[in-house]
């Protein structure tokens, strides 16, 4: 055999590839790329922005059976960290607290009650997939259509009302708008804000802690104007073909979302 025999026949031949990941190295890598690990531990907002845009979307201290990315198991470099008494004297806590209010306000991440009413992270180059699958081509405006086909709230629709005239808004302003400051109808409040933000109508823009707590409201057409536009560009085809072809979520997240959707759809009609 000569020479240019020889090296076709090392071409052709197969490469002994690794098989695939057991169970144990799957756990292994699941860990490092949550960041579960003490040395990949999540320190600052710089780096809190770094693990967002790596796993594309994560709860924030909520760990969710599907597997979803957690950002408290993240700062505290472990999986499933048992709350502690003193909550407000915590380290991890109080990072967690701190980054998930951070990120939001620099506008570099959504934040919202996304799924099943649990508040998430999502990464701005794959929120546009999510606003895509559940509000497809709709704008704000679009709110009415919604509440005369018997899919918004009336509390919803009220709220929306209010907040097109005018945002961004404080939450004792925007009930008092709405008539709806007195005790007896906080939960009717807090339904329907949920509620718009499952149906990605609303965003919490801000906390804020002086001269008293309140959280402040945007439309979310008015706060990330590019990536929703972006979503309603997206048909629902290629949005679920864009989070199926990512590493980061596997398409799992996005039918958790359509699902949560549709329970609230359910609870309204």
């Amino acid at each position: 055999m000569d020479d240019r025999e020889a090296a076709d026949d090392t071409a052709v031949r197969p490469v002994n590839l690794p098989g695939p990941l057991d169970g144990a190295a799957l756990l292994e890598r699941r860990r490092a790329n949550f960041r579960q690990k003490p040395g990949l531990r999540v320190r600052s907002a710089p780096d809190a922005l770094r693990f967002v845009n790596e796993v594309g979307c994560c709860s924030t201290f909520h760990v969710f059976p599907e597997g979803l990315p957690c950002l408290w198991e993240a700062v505290v470099g472990r999986p499933n960290p048992r709350w502690p008494r003193r909550s407000h004297h915590d380290a991890g806590i109080g990072l967690t607290w701190d980054l998930k209010d951070v990120l939001p306000s620099r506008r570099q991440v959504y934040y919202g009650k996304l799924l099943k009413g649990r508040p998430v992270l999502v990464a701005l180059d794959v929120f546009p997939a999510f606003y895509a699958l559940v509000r497809g081509a709709q704008r704000a405006r679009d709110y009415r259509r919604e509440y005369h086909a018997g899919l918004l709230s009336l509390a919803a629709k009220r709220i929306m009302d209010s907040l097109m005239r005018e945002s961004p808004q404080y939450t004792r302003g925007l009930r008092a708008e709405c008539f709806m400051l007195e005790p007896s109808r906080t939960r009717e409040f807090e339904r329907a804000m949920a509620e718009l933000q499952q149906g990605l109508w609303i965003v919490k823009t801000e906390e804020r802690y002086e001269p008293t707590f309140s959280y402040r409201w945007d439309l979310l057409e008015r706060w990330l104007p590019e990536a929703t536009a972006e979503g309603r560009r997206l048909r629902r085809a290629a949005a679920l073909d864009r989070d199926g072809r990512s590493t980061r979520t596997g398409g799992r997240v996005s039918c958790q979302v359509e699902r949560s959707r549709e329970a609230v759809l359910q609870t309204t009609s």
